[in-house]
């Protein structure tokens, strides 16, 4: 799995290396004037400014402690900082002591949120689990056919609905459909559309509201799907759905295409939500369970 993160994190971490290399110089004093590169290095890598800022008020503070003198010491005091800002949180998806285990996914349309979903529907298909999927991005058709389509490959069964149905009904009928068929896992796709925000956040109070009521403890966790290409754009989505939805945890898609991986530390520190999931490819198997350590370390290594 860490070959896979490592292999993942190559945009990012040659990026760093190569700004990096030029700031922790061989034998280049500890000094101010180093620090101030490095927050500038930061920034630039999409760690954004209140995480920078974070960072380098504890680098600073370590370096002085510890009477830091070489520059390659900063950059393993700085893994450790970054892996430390990740830690908070369970990074691991929940799963209900009774069955069925719902997640609710959300996010913005083409950030990889239906992929997501038929990636870990076949996950757990494989795992001998017993998987339902709940098409409730009605606004578009392509949605619910897409969403069959990685049913059909997966190998489980679809709740769907017409094209412009309500979104409620697809979920209440999945839920039904979910504890009638002794279901394991119940994955939900919702609509994406931003453009009509306020339409879109009350269809999805609606959506958890019908959902808690046929089940207790429902949604078990609701994750934002978000594209790591986008970067600071990204951490605005997450904010305007955390606010309505109350997010459990973040999917990163398309980590292998971001040259600013820094995003992940941002939306941790400045959401404090954990990061679940992270996807560095196309194959079903490219989706990964997020691990702080291993993460800070393929940034760097």
């Amino acid at each position: 799995m860490f070959s896979k993160i490592r292999e993942g994190l190559t945009k990012s971490r040659n990026f760093l290396a190569d700004k990096l290399g030029a700031v922790l110089a061989i034998g280049r004093k500890v000094d101010e004037e180093l620090m101030e590169e490095l927050e500038e290095l930061l920034i630039g890598a999409d760690f954004g400014m209140s995480t920078t800022m974070l960072l380098m008020e504890k680098l600073r503070y370590r370096c002085k402690r510890e009477n830091v003198q070489d520059a390659e010491v900063v950059k393993k005091i700085l893994r450790e900082e970054i892996s430390a800002l990740l830690r908070p949180g369970e990074h691991r998806l929940t799963i209900a002591p009774t069955a069925p285990t719902v997640y609710l996914f959300l996010g913005v349309n083409g950030v990889g949120k239906t992929t997501t979903i038929g990636k870990l529907a076949k996950r757990y298909k494989d795992s001998g689990k017993n998987v339902l999927l709940a098409a409730g991005d009605t606004f578009r058709a392509a949605a619910i056919e897409q969403l069959e389509t990685w049913g059909e490959r997966a190998g489980v069964q679809v709740i769907r609905h017409q094209h412009g149905a309500d979104p409620s009904a697809v979920v209440f009928d999945a839920i039904t459909a979910a504890k009638a068929r002794g279901v394991d896992i119940l994955l939900i796709d919702t609509a994406g559309r931003l453009h009509n925000k306020e339409h879109l956040m009350e269809e999805l109070r609606k959506i958890r509201r019908v959902a808690g009521r046929e089940l207790e403890g429902c949604p078990h966790e609701t994750l934002l799907v978000l594209d790591a290409v986008t970067g600071q754009n990204g951490l605005a989505q997450a904010k305007t759905f955390h606010e309505v939805a109350g997010l459990t945890g973040i999917v990163l898609t398309k980590l292998d295409g971001s040259a600013k991986g820094g995003i992940v530390v941002a939306i941790a520190n400045d959401l404090k939500l954990p990061i679940k999931l992270v996807g560095v490819g196309e194959k079903v198997e490219d989706l990964l369970d997020f691990d702080p350590a291993e993460f800070a370390q393929g940034l760097f290594d």
